[in-house]
This record gives C-alpha cells, sequence and structure tokens, in this order.
C-alpha cells in the first residue's frame, strides 16, 4: 500500500513536480578538517652538524690514510682541540634544530587556531553585524544564536538550521538598502488578469428533489466542511434529490460544536442555490423517527471510494434514495472526484464555493476589523474584501478627517505546522525521542488506522518523505524561505494557524527575523475574541479572510485544506494582482539538505528558481481541485479565447 493511500485528508493532492534541480554548486564554506604532510624525521648524516667541513685535512677524508703511524705531540693536540670544536658545534646545531622544531610545531597551532576562530566567526556571521537590540533601528541583525538557545527540550530546529538562520539574519541586516525583487508582490498580470469569474452563469431548470432527501454531516475542520459543503450540492443536483441544510460533526481534534449556520449565511445559501437545487432547513417529520442505520439509509465515509465518479452515486445511492426516501451521508468529505463530471455539475460546484457561501455578519465585522489593524487603515478596503466581509468592506469616513492614511501592505503566512499536521506527515522535525513519543501518543488517539498501518506496511523513512517534499515545511525551513525571497525585516507578516506545534518556542526564530509578525490573538483584544473563545472553526473563519485578503500570501503545505481555498478565493477574485507562494516542496528539500554548506547567495538564487516556477498562469490540471485551480472554462472565463 502505498503512502498517498493513507493521507487520507480531506484534499491529499501530490502537486509538486518533477525534481529538475541540477547537483549543487561548489561551496565556498572552508573546511573544517585540515591535511598536513608529516615529513619524514631526519638522519643523523643528513645534520648540519655532520657535514663535512673544508680545511679539516689535505686529502684526507673520515677514513684516514692506514700508513699514518706516527704522531707527534703537536699532531695530537690538534686532534684534541678539533674534537672539543666539534662537541660545540654539535651542541649549537642541536639547539638550533629544536628551535626549529619548537617553531614549526607553534606555526601549525596558530594555523589550527586561527582557522577554528575563522569557522566560529562564519557560523556566528558576526562579521560585520551589530545587536538588533543595540539601538532603536529596526534593521539590525538580532543575536539569534542567544535566542536559538532558548528552545524548549525535543522543540530544537533540524539539525544545521542554526547555521543558516543566522547567515539570514545577516542577509536581512544588510539588505535593508538593497531593493525587493520586482515580482515579490506581483504575478503575471497579463496572463492572470485574463481570467474572469463566471461561475454564476447558469444555463439549466431548477431541480425539483423529487427523488428523496440528502442529509449529510461534514467531517473536519471549517476548510474540510466547506469542500464537503459544495460536493454534496453537486450530488443532490446528480441524483435530483432536495437537500437538507448540512450539519458539522464534532471533531475530538478540533473540538467545536459550530453549525453550518454559525459560519455561513443560511438564508443567502439557500436562496442563491435555489435555480439549481431544492434545499431545506429540516427533513419532514414523518422521516424524522426513521432508524437511518436499521434501514439501511445511513451511508459512511468507508462506504465511499475517495474522489468516487458519478457513476458511482448513481449506481448505489439512487436505489436506497428511491426506496427509502432519504439517505444520511456521515463524516462526508473528500468523496466526488474532478475529473471525469459533466460541464454543468462542474461549475455548481464552482457557484457553491465562490458564490453561496458568506460568513454570518458576526464574523464579517470581525475580519474587517482585523483587516483594518494588519492595514493600519480603517479607510481602505482591499479588492477581495467585499466578497469576503460584505457590507463591512465600506470605507469608514469620519467627519473633519484628513487625507485617508495609506494602508500598509501584509503577506500572509499560512504556517501549518499544528500537532495533527506534524503526526499525521509521519516526518521528523529535529525534536528527538521525546518528540517522536509524543507524535506517537496523538497518532494513537486521533489517528488509529495509520498506526495500525504503520504497525503491518513497511513505509517509507522520515528521510525519504522529506526528500520527496511530503513532510511541511517548518517554521525554520519557512522563515529561511521568506528571508531567501527577499522579504525585508521590516515586512509585516500575518501568521494563520497560530497553534504552532512546539508553541513560542518554536516561533522564535521567525520572529526574531520578523519582529513584525501578528497573528489574530495579537491584532484582537480578549474581548473582541470572547465570541469567538471555544469555537475554532470560526476563529478559523477569520483566519481566511485575512489570508485571501493579503497583498501576498504564502502557504508551507500545499496538501492544506485553508492553502487549498485561499489559493482558489484569490484566483477567482483576485483579477492578476494577488499573487500567492507555493513552494515546491521537494526541490526545498533537496536544497535545505545541503544547510550544512551551501552559501547564502546560491541558497537565495536555488529558492527564488523553486518558487518562481509555481507562479506561472496556467489551467487546471486535469483531476486537481477546481477549489484551488479555478482555472477553468468551468469556473472562469477566459477573456483572451472570447476576443
Amino acid at each position: 500500500m502505498s503512502l498517498t493511500a493513507v493521507q487520507d485528508t480531506p484534499e491529499s493532492e501530490s502537486e509538486d513536480g518533477p525534481n529538475s534541480d541540477q547537483g549543487e554548486p561548489n561551496a565556498a564554506w572552508p573546511s573544517s578538517s585540515f591535511h598536513f604532510r608529516s615529513g619524514t624525521p631526519r638522519s643523523r648524516h643528513s645534520s648540519p652538524g655532520h657535514s663535512p667541513r673544508p680545511g679539516t685535512g689535505t686529502g684526507h677524508t673520515r677514513f684516514g690514510d692506514a700508513d699514518s703511524q706516527t704522531t707527534s705531540f703537536w699532531g695530537g693536540l690538534s686532534v684534541q682541540r678539533r674534537s672539543e670544536k666539534r662537541k660545540v658545534e654539535r651542541a649549537w646545531y642541536s639547539k638550533k634544530r629544536v628551535k626549529g622544531i619548537v617553531g614549526v610545531i607553534g606555526l601549525l597551532v596558530l594555523y589550527f587556531v586561527m582557522n577554528w576562530v575563522m569557522l566560529l566567526r562564519l557560523q556566528d556571521h558576526r562579521l560585520h553585524s551589530k545587536s538588533w537590540f543595540s539601538g532603536k533601528s529596526s534593521s539590525s541583525p538580532a543575536p539569534i544564536s542567544e535566542k536559538l538557545k532558548r528552545y524548549g527540550k525535543g522543540k530544537k530546529p533540524v539539525k544545521g538550521y542554526e547555521r543558516m538562520l543566522a547567515l539570514a539574519a545577516h542577509a536581512l541586516a544588510e539588505g535593508h538598502s538593497k531593493p525587493e525583487p520586482k515580482d515579490l508582490w506581483q504575478e503575471p498580470f497579463v496572463p492572470a488578469s485574463s481570467w474572469k469569474p463566471c461561475a454564476d452563469q447558469r444555463s439549466w431548470e431548477p431541480n425539483e428533489g423529487k427523488n428523496g432527501y440528502i442529509m449529510v454531516t461534514a467531517n473536519g475542520g471549517m476548510n474540510q466542511q466547506r469542500v464537503a459543503v459544495c460536493n454534496i450540492v453537486v450530488i443532490a443536483r446528480l441524483l435530483n434529490a432536495t437537500l437538507v441544510v448540512p450539519k458539522f460533526l464534532y471533531s475530538s481534534i478540533w473540538r467545536d460544536v459550530s453549525q453550518f449556520s454559525d459560519i455561513y449565511q443560511e438564508d443567502h445559501f439557500i436562496n442563491y442555490l435555489s435555480p439549481d437545487i431544492r434545499i431545506v432547513k429540516e427533513l419532514p417529520k414523518e422521516l424524522q423517527s426513521l432508524n437511518l442505520e436499521a434501514i439501511g439509509s445511513l451511508v459512511t465515509d468507508a462506504d465511499i471510494p475517495k474522489e468516487a465518479k458519478p457513476s458511482f452515486y448513481l449506481k448505489n445511492i439512487t436505489p436506497i434514495l428511491l426506496k427509502n426516501g432519504v439517505v444520511h451521508f456521515l463524516g462526508f468529505g473528500n468523496r466526488l472526484a474532478f475529473d471525469p463530471i459533466p460541464f454543468q455539475l462542474q461549475r455548481l460546484r464552482c457557484r457553491c464555493n465562490f458564490h453561496s457561501l458568506q460568513f454570518v455578519p458576526k464574523i464579517q465585522k470581525m475580519g474587517a476589523l482585523l483587516l483594518q489593524r494588519l492595514r493600519h487603515s480603517e479607510s481602505h478596503a482591499g479588492p477581495l474584501d467585499h466578497y469576503l466581509v460584505g457590507p463591512y468592506a465600506a470605507p469608514i469616513k469620519k467627519e473633519n478627517e484628513g487625507p485617508a492614511k495609506k494602508a500598509s501592505k501584509y503577506l500572509a503566512l499560512h504556517l501549518r505546522f499544528e500537532i495533527d499536521m506534524v503526526a499525521h506527515s509521519l516526518c521528523e522535525f529535529g525534536g528527538g525521542d521525546a518528540e517522536q513519543k509524543e507524535l506517537e501518543a496523538f497518532r494513537q488517539i486521533h489517528f488509529p488506522a495509520l498506526v495500525l498501518l504503520q504497525n503491518t506496511t513497511r513505509l517509507p523513512t522520515p528521510a525519504v518523505l522529506r526528500s520527496e517534499g511530503l513532510c511541511p515545511l517548518s517554521p525554520e525551513e519557512a522563515v529561511l524561505m521568506l528571508a531567501a525571497l527577499g522579504f525585508k525585516r521590516k515586512t509585516h507578516i500575518f501568521v494563520a494557524g497560530s497553534q504552532i506545534y512546539g508553541g513560542r518556542s518554536r516561533m522564535i526564530a521567525l520572529t526574531s527575523l520578523y519582529p513584525k509578525l501578528v497573528t489574530k490573538e495579537n491584532l484582537l483584544t480578549p474581548a473582541e475574541l470572547e465570541p469567538f473563545k471555544n469555537f475554532k472553526s470560526q476563529l478559523a473563519a477569520l483566519d481566511f479572510i485575512a489570508c485571501t485578503a493579503a497583498n501576498a500570501f504564502a502557504m508551507t503545505d500545499s496538501g492544506s485544506q485553508l492553502s487549498s481555498l485561499v489559493t482558489g478565493f484569490r484566483i477567482y477574485y483576485g483579477g492578476g494582482i494577488t499573487p500567492t507562494i507555493r513552494p515546491n516542496k521537494r526541490r526545498l528539500a533537496s536544497i535545505f539538505s545541503k544547510n550544512s554548506s551551501i552559501e547564502w547567495r546560491v541558497f537565495e538564487q536555488r529558492v527564488r528558481k523553486a518558487v518562481r516556477q509555481t507562479k506561472h498562469v496556467q489551467p487546471r490540471p486535469r483531476a486537481r481541485s477546481v477549489y484551488r485551480y479555478p482555472r477553468c472554462d468551468e469556473c472562469m472565463c477566459n477573456m483572451t479565447l472570447v476576443i
């Protein structure tokens, strides 16, 4: 069984292209090991003290003539003096040789010490930097190595990222005077702006819904439930059935009791889709007393193949509907294929997602307030605000107010690093045994099917998963990506999904490099957040609004439903001015694997190339999600073809 089968998330698409990255260029990082040639020890005969000396005899060698049998007194004295002279010379040369050896050893020690110091300086990268907190300027680098030491036990960054984070800090400090890359806050305008929304166009008669009633209880969080709602709308039209307003299944992970009417405007949903399907708020009383499980009208996710084709529902669900008058889809999620599907049904899917689901006034009002504070402006409405917060998007004008303050642009980052994602990925994130035990305990409770598969099937190792781009980016990897792309230290960043695994300690890298980083919890007061307390789906709706309306949006995991829906919404209504940064994690994994040696300049180039390749404008690939890729004839109209 492949791992893809395990990833039974509502939208588990593998969207990373083939890894076309070439081999890493030779890095200029100096080697930490030193090699020297240990010369052969000098022999006694090669010593200067034992070399032949001129003038010690006439024609005599070291082994004198054998016929010299007699020696005079003066001759003996001369020999004695020469012997004493040799001893003095030997001592002098010996001292000289010792001094030479000591000098060589000293030079070697100095060489090692200097290289050790240089390595430390390169690792800390403080050659020309000052402390982030030594002055009032926010463009000076921070002592990030000291902050990284404060990571909690088991929550340290992946081995080797300390060096890269230090390089990023230095680059951000030096880059305050450099212009940002031209395409950082842009997408290819001409091809992107040629696609216009047209899912609201209809060319069929209303559905009477006479074959029976469809009930649905959608699973997951707000974003998974949104997908389930639009899928069941299409199935109701396909089966000519009446849809009962969807209900949401309580999740042990989300622990939220919110229902459809707590998040979306129920009446707008019913009225807007009335030309397509019949929707009622409750099941008729004569059917409410039925034991749906006993009569065979209860259908669970286990009964339906993932991304089942329309023919499956026509063949298997229609008979139950006609026989019992009602079918209840329990735990319904990603159970309808994107292809093949009739044109008008696919358009209905888009119409449901982009037009019929509007947030309730409570969420719209708080979402509008959140956008005002993100932009530091009360009088600026973004191009997507009207579709997100409705009437609350209108600029607020005050009497005797001067010229409107220019709105601050901000980057929204969906850091999909909650414990459920981390545990389900089966990846490792540098926390050692403590991390593995914690995640395994979480899997035992929340993902028992995954645990069973682990115990019965040989799955890819964490290293293989990472190399294939199947691991979510950690906060450290996310901030390195942003710094490499060219986002300045003063960039305003909104982080969605603030329940990060590891808590505040895991966010040190992000907050140190980008101090103007905020969450909805920072921007809204406790009193303003009180009505949303314990309602995670409603809080997720605020994240959805802030991410969708951002000047630029960056995701860290393409399999996330929030990232998928936000991306699609920005494409559908963005008009070519709402760029999305969607990294190819397989290519990034290859780049990050060189973190111990790669130069920052090379790292920048490779990251920018990997991200730039995902920015091109293209129609929806076959079998891919229309919620994420609405550029298709069913959802949008390509005006270049019309002309």
